[in-house]
């Protein structure tokens, strides 16, 4: 098979401790490494008429929901799932949403992240200080990272910052639709190719992939005309692992996710 595969994008390198020593020392980089109720002999509650006796009037019953568990966090604690989601619903304000576009060129930013803002100066240690979240998202209608910051407390945004040329890690969706362009594109063929000979299945969508990534930015001389805005356009090189097998170098494909372009790096 590694004769095979050596026609094809690169090759599969197999085994599981073999596969990541081996291409994270081609890439230099780190590779990503019930309960219910049991109704069994449960013995019958009485009802409510029947608790309450003959002519008593019986109340309504109330049916209380459980309480949310971890709904706020507070001080320095990490923000909770449900802290997240209601920063980012504040943080995408109908003019943001009107006027971006997300990695798939629908309408509204690419979510990148929530996190705990960092104390402002003269808060550090207090106790009472507000609590505040960081929502970044990245524009593609012109390659702007925005990060909005939202007070818990007042559900008000705070601050608003704008940035060019910033490039944080790349988020899931990103990284699914980087695999998509590149499947689309001639220069997919060949881990489509790869993919078919380690697992006898036709590719056709990044289901079948485990999917790691990075940012890549243009270095002078270092890549074809068509990467010389990585950096400034949202840029990436995928390291993918077939689902339950071994990974698959593709580390000479560099996909620009703002041009929606694939192309090759020069050797």
């Amino acid at each position: 098979m590694r004769d095979t595969v050596h026609r094809h994008l690169g090759k599969v390198v197999a085994g599981t401790a073999v596969a990541v020593t081996a291409t994270a020392l081609m890439m230099g980089i780190t590779l990503p490494g019930t309960a219910g109720a049991d109704d069994t002999g449960a013995r019958a509650e009485p009802s409510a008429r029947q608790q309450a006796g003959p002519g008593r009037a019986v109340a309504p019953g109330v049916v209380e929901e459980a309480p949310t568990e971890g709904e706020k966090g507070t001080g320095r604690d990490p923000l909770t799932d449900d802290e997240a989601e209601r920063v980012a619903r504040i943080a995408l304000s109908p003019q943001l949403l009107r006027s971006s576009e997300g990695v798939d060129g629908g309408r509204g930013p690419q979510r990148l992240g929530v996190d705990l803002a960092e104390p402002e100066a003269g808060e550090a240690g207090d106790p009472d200080a507000p609590r505040r979240a960081d929502v970044t998202f990245y524009d593609y209608r012109d390659d702007t990272l925005v990060t909005r910051t939202v007070d818990l407390t007042t559900g008000k945004v705070v601050a608003t910052a704008t940035r060019h040329g910033v490039q944080p890690p790349l988020s899931r969706a990103e990284k699914t639709e980087a695999a998509r362009l590149l499947l689309a594109d001639p220069l997919g063929a060949g881990l489509k190719a790869d993919y078919r000979d380690a697992t006898g299945r036709q590719l056709t969508s990044p289901d079948g992939l485990r999917l790691s990534g990075a940012v890549y930015r243009a270095a002078p001389g270092a890549q074809p005309a068509v990467l010389d805005d990585c950096g400034a356009h949202r840029c990436v090189r995928l390291f993918p692992k077939i689902e339950n097998g071994p990974w698959i170098d593709a580390r000479s494909l560099v996909i620009d996710l703002s041009a929606r372009k694939v192309a090759r790096l020069d050797r």
